[in-house]
């Protein structure tokens, strides 16, 4: 589609770029980016996500240029992202070996390895603290430090999915192993009907409010699923690479922040009642995403006439760059498509009806 040019052209434009910066010094107070990784961390987390980047630094600096628009500091993070050289693939993260910061299981009151609550805002009163206005940093962040320095590093033990305690029971669904490498949608135009590794890393990187809206839609009836968390963990999972002269042996480069969850739902399994399982997992800290992930998993799974069983609709609409981006299009300059659509309008009416005579306004 072609656009007319902007009334204004180039002067326009770059005095509207300027006029950026006016909204961003609007004070004399600076916000560092180390300040907006750590004080914003769970928007940080969401950009990530939608970004399919993790960079905790570049996703602070993406939000402060573009005054905290998530979608906008997306858009800034997938184009850094296009620029970088793809050196190595991790083996496969092991998510039961995770260092554990949360883990909750809505099905059952004791799991093995115990309930953490960790981190989370489920049991605050939802009251504004007045007080948070006026805190000394400094203070909070050495209280932090000196809390942890107080306690004893404890040995990390690995927690087993409550899931596989019900797979030795055969009681949940069971498929064959698929031993194919996992498509990259990245590097690879997205096709229909879409492998299962495509659709998990199209909803990871998909907009978290959208999916959101999706999964709730099929919680209220637009669905087939109610569906239990078996268990949501959250934590640091290690990342391996293969050996460049050793395909047997890998290096371990560091690790990553990432929330699981599988979700529990009824199944018939050749005329035999199981449990299937709806799966999730994202960048960092971002629960309801991985909850709404493993909802729609399972939506997908089921198929039927609503929007969240539609897989072209949830994986085609879903995403936050090309959402927000043809949305923003609309702003730009339609002129002449406009012009064609009032002229098929005007034609139906009389020279009374549309307040125009032939030779101007009436």
């Amino acid at each position: 589609m072609a656009y007319v040019a902007v009334s204004g052209g180039k002067e326009a434009i770059e005095e509207s770029i300027r006029l950026l910066d006016f909204y961003r010094g609007g004070t004399d107070k600076d916000i560092e980016v180390e300040a907006i990784a750590g004080k914003l961390s769970l928007l940080v987390d969401r950009v990530m996500g939608e970004a399919g980047l993790y960079s905790k630094t570049y996703a602070a600096l993406a939000l402060k240029q573009c005054e905290g628009s998530t979608e906008e500091a997306v858009f800034l993070l997938r184009a850094y992202r296009s620029t970088l050289t793809r050196s190595y693939y991790t083996d496969t993260v092991n998510a039961e070996d995770m260092r554990i910061v949360r883990r909750v299981s809505a099905a059952f009151k004791d799991i093995p390895g115990g309930q953490i609550l960790g981190a989370t805002y489920d049991y605050t009163h939802r009251l504004i603290n007045f007080d948070i206005g006026g805190e000394n940093p400094a203070a909070l962040r050495q209280s932090v430090l000196d809390a942890l320095e107080a306690q004893a590093l404890a040995e990390i033990v690995p927690c087993a999915r409550v899931s596989g305690e019900l797979r030795k029971e055969g009681l949940i669904e069971r498929f064959d192993p698929d031993d194919r490498r996992p498509c990259d949608v990245t590097m690879n135009m997205l096709e229909f009907p879409a492998e299962r590794s495509a659709r998990l890393q199209t909803l990871a990187r998909a907009d978290t409010g959208f999916i959101s809206g999706l999964a709730y839609s099929s919680l209220r009836g637009f669905g087939q699923v109610h569906p239990t968390v078996g268990e949501l963990r959250c934590g640091y999972a290690e990342l391996y690479v293969p050996y460049p002269s050793d395909g047997n042996e890998s290096v371990y480069i560091g690790e990553i922040m990432i929330t699981e969850v599988e979700c529990f739902n009824s199944a018939d399994d050749a005329g035999q009642l199981k449990l299937a399982v709806g799966y999730g997992a994202v960048f960092g800290r971002n629960e309801t995403k991985a909850i709404s992930m493993a909802v729609l998993d399972r939506e997908l799974d089921n198929g039927g006439p609503y929007p969240a069983q539609n897989e072209e609709f949830v994986l085609t609409h879903g995403d936050s760059l090309e959402m927000n981006g043809f949305i923003s299009h609309l702003k730009l300059p339609h002129y002449v498509t406009f012009q064609s659509k009032l002229d098929a309008v005007r034609k139906t009416r009389g020279p009374c009806e549309s307040g125009f005579s032939r030779r101007g306004r009436s």
